[in-house]
């Protein structure tokens, strides 16, 4: 359809249908948007987002791939009418009658955990031989410890349709390739813990895929001063379910604390686009998914090269060996606190480490969508994982973590690169910064909202071992063993909110005869045992070398 398309004018913004492989390598033509247009040797080339996808499998397309039949040209926005002769008052606005409104559920929200399950965290599971004849079934049964009354059953969390939103970040879904089913990752459903409720809804995907999570806080927070010279985060304004700041749900104040969330209020067309081609990271190269803000002069080279040590980013493959023949690093700095057979973590901190902490705040850029990346590292710890052979350690993946949090989350940022996707990685990651909330002495939670992947990635890891407590539970001098939330979230270092969300998810609360009772299905088990069979990489604590420090005593971290 090149013709047709050199004699319609096509701009950005307009939408029409294109032509696409889906993972059938079957031919598609779902609606997309363009967003950019350039023209390379008298051939022009649009750059197209498609509605409802992921902006991962955003590309450049040639004309013959547009379906110009069915083009929709961008509409013009209506002038904002006016009230008395004052510009931009409508009439009758909320602001001039002094009305504050809340600001309405956006589509992917979720509501919260029912109080009454939040408020048991008390309650004992006990366990008792499944009235069905196998030795895979099981029932939990929840006694409360003030007898409820009989025929109130406790709220399950409703499953939305999947044109849910992908994160909170007000980004539609993203129907991406679909992996094999696993009982490790199915369907996701509305995140139904407390304050922090956000619906993913993707097709079920391998529990090894790239992680991301980031978030804002929901619990009264204290402003600090910005102090001059620092760059703090942009904070996540409106839409932002999870904040509680005050009655309206309007924020009373910005967040000081915790990794970045973008504004989504503030996306433009240069953020939205992808401006690295390829990157080749060691004996990788990888296509970045997102923008990330590496130095402008980088962007139009065919290919960025990256020290996998140190990651520096070069300009050529020459600047590289040269580089490489005066970089004496053969593991990231820090400490290596972690070390079985070939897998190692190293701690890194972001003051003290910073230039290697910012290079991996832009490599991780290229791959967490809804990351702002920000320089001030100094409140941070890196740990990154690495893989060792002749040539060195090289990076697998990493997660971060605020030195102080009042919130107990134990995962700023997330992510397993591309190149080591799929192989158990990602999973290793949440057990580590578990393994080190439990040397803490805490319960941990990752910031929300999490990604769609990394939604996916951590009910998968919260169900294997919350099921896997369960599982081990035995009779007590012929009693059922009983065990409470509290019990399990010490057991695991899982927070309380995300034990009770799981239980929720896997559908295994029910209401019998005035108790709580927790069923667990033989599909169930057998899923979990597929699953634990099936992974085989695991944190071992005899391995771990780590202190933990008192970062409240230190003036400056």
């Amino acid at each position: 359809m090149a013709d047709s398309a050199a004699s319609v004018e096509i701009v950005e913004g307009c939408r029409l249908p294109v032509l696409r492989k889906n993972q059938e390598n079957e031919d598609e033509w779902p609606l997309a948007e363009i967003l950019s247009v350039k023209d390379i040797a008298g051939r022009k080339l649009y750059y197209v987002h498609y509605i409802d996808f992921n902006k991962r499998l955003d590309e450049w397309v040639t004309p013959d791939r547009l379906d110009v039949k069915k083009l929709q040209f961008p509409k013009k926005e209506a002038k904002t009418p006016t009230k008395n002769g004052l510009p931009g008052s409508r009439p009758g606005s909320p602001e001039r009658e002094g009305v504050r409104a809340a600001p309405a559920p956006q589509d992917g929200q979720a509501g919260s955990v029912p109080g009454r399950a939040a408020s048991q965290s008390g309650e004992s599971f006990s366990v008792r031989p499944s009235q069905v004849a196998t030795r895979k079934s099981l029932d939990l049964n929840l006694q409360s410890a003030t007898a409820p009354s009989r025929g109130k059953t406790l709220p399950t969390p409703k499953r939305k349709a999947e044109s849910a939103s992908l994160a909170t970040q007000a980004s539609p879904a993203t129907p991406v390739p679909s992996l094999p089913d696993s009982a490790e990752a199915s369907q996701g459903s509305a995140y139904p813990a407390g304050r922090h409720g956000n619906a993913f809804n993707n097709k079920g995907r391998d529990d090894h895929d790239p992680l991301s999570l980031l978030t804002t806080n929901g619990t009264a927070r204290r402003l600090i001063p910005s102090q001059p010279g620092r760059k703090r985060k942009a904070n996540c304004g409106g839409g932002d379910e999870d904040s509680q700041d005050s009655s309206d749900g309007v924020p009373t104040a910005p967040r000081m604390t915790g990794s970045l969330v973008s504004d989504r209020s503030h996306d433009d067309i240069v953020t939205r686009m992808k401006n690295i081609d390829c990157i080749e990271l060691g004996r990788h190269r990888l296509k970045p998914w997102y923008f990330s803000p590496y130095p402008q002069e980088l962007t139009a080279l065919p290919i960025l090269y990256l020290c996998e040590f140190c990651l520096k980013y070069l300009k050529s493959l020459k600047c590289l060996q040269r580089h490489l023949t005066k970089c004496n690093l053969r593991h990231p700095p820090g400490n290596e606190i972690y070390r079985k057979g070939t897998i190692s973590f190293f701690e890194i901190d972001g003051r003290k480490n910073k230039t290697y902490s910012q290079n991996l705040c832009l490599l991780a850029k290229c791959f967490l969508d809804h990351k702002t990346l920000y320089y001030d590292t100094d409140p941070f710890l890196f740990y990154v994982m690495t893989e060792y052979d002749a040539k060195g350690f090289h990076i697998v993946g990493y997660f971060s973590k605020e030195k102080e949090s009042t919130e107990d989350y134990n995962v700023a940022c997330i992510l397993t690169l591309p190149p080591y996707q799929r192989r158990g990685y990602g999973k290793l990651l949440i057990e580590f910064s578990y393994e080190l909330s439990k040397v803490e002495g805490k319960t941990g939670t990752p910031e929300k909202p999490l990604s769609d992947l990394g939604l996916l990635s951590y009910r998968s890891y919260w169900s294997q071992t919350i099921l896997e407590i369960l599982m081990e539970l035995k009779p007590d001098n012929g009693e059922r063993p009983q065990i409470t939330i509290n019990e399990i979230s010490e057991l695991t270092s899982v927070k309380k909110e995300d034990v009770i969300s799981t239980l929720q998810y896997l559908n295994l609360i029910n209401y019998y005869k005035g108790q709580y009772i927790l069923t667990l299905s033989e599909d169930i088990v057998e899923g979990h045992e597929r699953a634990m069979h099936k992974r085989h990489l695991r944190i071992d604590p005899k391995c771990l070398h780590f202190t933990p420090k008192d970062w409240s005593k230190r003036g400056k971290w």
